[in-house]
C-alpha cells in the first residue's frame, strides 16, 4: 500500500492532503503515530509514515543524494547528459542503471509523467516547476494530492529573482534528504569523509590561488559567454570555492547569469578582467580531446582570446556539471584540484573509492 504524506505549505505554493498523519514543527519523529516530519523551504513541513521507496529527482543534485544514501535511484531525471552518473562506475558495488531512468524534459516537463511514475515523493522545488516549465499552482497541488508531495529547494545558484526564501548548502540539503529516508547515520559518515578529504586538499593549496572566470558559451565556437559568479554560494560552483579560486568578475560591473540570455560578455570584456584560469561550462559530454579541439584551439587562434593570460598559459578547463550532489562533488573537486594545481596534486586518486563505496553501502 502506498504510504501517505502530508505537506504544510509555508509559501502558499503547495497544499496537501493528510491521511493518518499530523504535521509537526521541525524535523522530529511523532511518538504517538510512528510518523516523522522534515521541514524545508519553500514547502514547509512534510510528514512521512515511513521512508519512501519510489522517488524521483528533477535535477542530478538530489538524484545523487539518493545514490549516496543507497536508497535506490531516481525514476527520472531532467536531462541525462547533465547527470554525471558515470562516476558511480568507480565505486565498487554501487549500481546505477540509466536505462531505468526516464528523461523528464521533452520541450517542457509533462505533468502526466508524474502520474506514470507514481513516485512516493518528488525531490524538486515546486516553484521551479512554475518558473521553468509553466506549471500552475493548481498543477503542483494536483500532483501533491493525487501522487505524492514535493520536497526540494533549487540550490544550483543563488541569483534567481523568484527565489525569495532560504537557500541551502549542498550538505544542508543532503541532510534534509537523509532525514526523509531516515538515514542520518549514513549522512554523518559521508559528511565526515567529505570534510576530511577537503581538509587535506586545502592544507596543500598554495598561499595565493588563481583568479578564475566561470563562463558558459552563448554560441559555439564561442564568441560570447554567459558569466557566472563563483561566490554566490550555489551548489554548482562548490568545488571552485572549496579550492580557493578567486572570482575574476568580483568587483566588476559584469553581472551573474540567472537565466537572462541578454547578460553576455565578449572576449574584449574577458580581456579587461584577464583571469588566470578560464572555466568553460556546458562541455560535460566532451572528453578532454574534444574540448581542446572545439574550445581551446578556437581560443588560441582567436585574435582577441589568444591574448588572455589563461589561454596563453594553457589554463582553460571544463567548468564541470551544473548540478552536483555529494558523490559527484567529490569527483569534480578531485578533478579540479588535479587540473588547476597539477604540480601539487600528482596522485592518480585523491580519495579512496573503496572507503567511499563502503560508506554508501553501509558496510564501513
Amino acid at each position: 500500500m502506498r504510504r501517505r504524506l502530508f505537506i504544510a505549505g509555508a509559501t502558499g505554493v503547495t497544499t496537501g492532503i493528510v491521511s493518518g498523519c499530523l504535521t509537526k514543527a521541525g524535523d522530529e519523529p511523532d511518538e504517538t503515530t510512528g510518523s516523522y516530519s522534515v521541514s524545508m523551504e519553500p514547502m514547509g513541513t512534510v510528514s512521512f509514515d515511513e521512508p519512501p521507496e519510489d522517488w524521483v529527482a528533477l535535477l542530478p543534485s538530489y538524484a545523487d543524494m539518493g545514490m549516496a544514501l543507497d536508497v535506490g535511484q531516481t525514476l527520472g531525471i531532467q536531462l541525462p547528459y547533465r547527470y554525471a552518473s558515470h562516476v558511480y562506475e568507480e565505486l565498487p558495488g554501487v549500481a546505477y542503471d540509466p536505462d531505468d531512468v526516464r528523461t523528464l524534459y521533452q520541450n517542457g516537463v509533462d505533468k502526466e509523467l508524474f502520474y506514470a511514475m507514481q513516485a512516493d515523493v518528488h525531490f524538486m522545488e515546486p516553484k521551479q516547476m512554475i518558473q521553468w516549465y509553466g506549471w500552475s499552482k493548481a498543477d503542483v497541488a494536483d500532483i501533491e494530492n493525487n501522487v505524492g508531495p514535493f520536497f526540494g529547494n533549487f540550490i544550483r545558484r543563488r541569483s534567481d529573482d523568484w527565489h525569495e526564501y532560504r537557500y541551502y548548502s549542498l550538505y544542508e540539503a543532503f541532510e534534509k534528504i537523509a532525514k526523509v529516508f531516515q538515514r542520518e547515520d549514513r549522512f554523518r559518515q559521508f559528511k565526515s569523509f567529505h570534510d576530511d578529504f577537503l581538509a587535506d586538499l586545502q592544507d596543500r593549496l598554495p598561499n595565493e590561488t588563481p583568479e578564475a572566470a566561470l563562463v558558459y558559451p552563448a554560441d559555439e565556437p564561442p564568441e560570447r559567454f554567459y558569466p557566472y559568479g563563483l561566490n554566490d554560494g550555489g551548489v554548482g560552483k562548490k568545488q571552485w570555492r572549496d579550492l580557493g579560486l578567486r572570482d575574476a568578475f568580483e568587483g566588476t560591473d559584469i553581472g551573474h547569469y540567472a537565466g537572462d540570455t541578454t547578460l553576455e560578455v565578449d572576449f574584449e570584456a574577458l580581456l579587461e578582467t584577464d583571469p588566470d584560469v578560464l572555466l568553460v561550462r556546458g562541455q560535460e559530454t566532451k572528453d578532454r580531446a574534444a574540448f581542446e579541439e572545439t574550445i581551446v584551439e578556437h581560443l588560441e587562434d582567436h585574435a582577441v582570446a589568444s591574448k588572455l593570460t589563461a589561454v596563453r598559459n594553457g589554463d582553460v578547463y571544463q567548468g564541470g556539471y551544473l548540478d552536483q550532489g555529494p558523490i559527484i562533488n567529490l569527483f569534480q573537486t578531485e578533478q579540479a584540484a588535479k587540473r588547476i594545481f597539477a604540480d601539487e596534486f600528482t596522485e592518480d586518486r585523491l580519495f579512496d573509492r573503496q572507503q567511499l563505496a563502503d560508506i554508501i553501502l553501509g558496510t564501513a
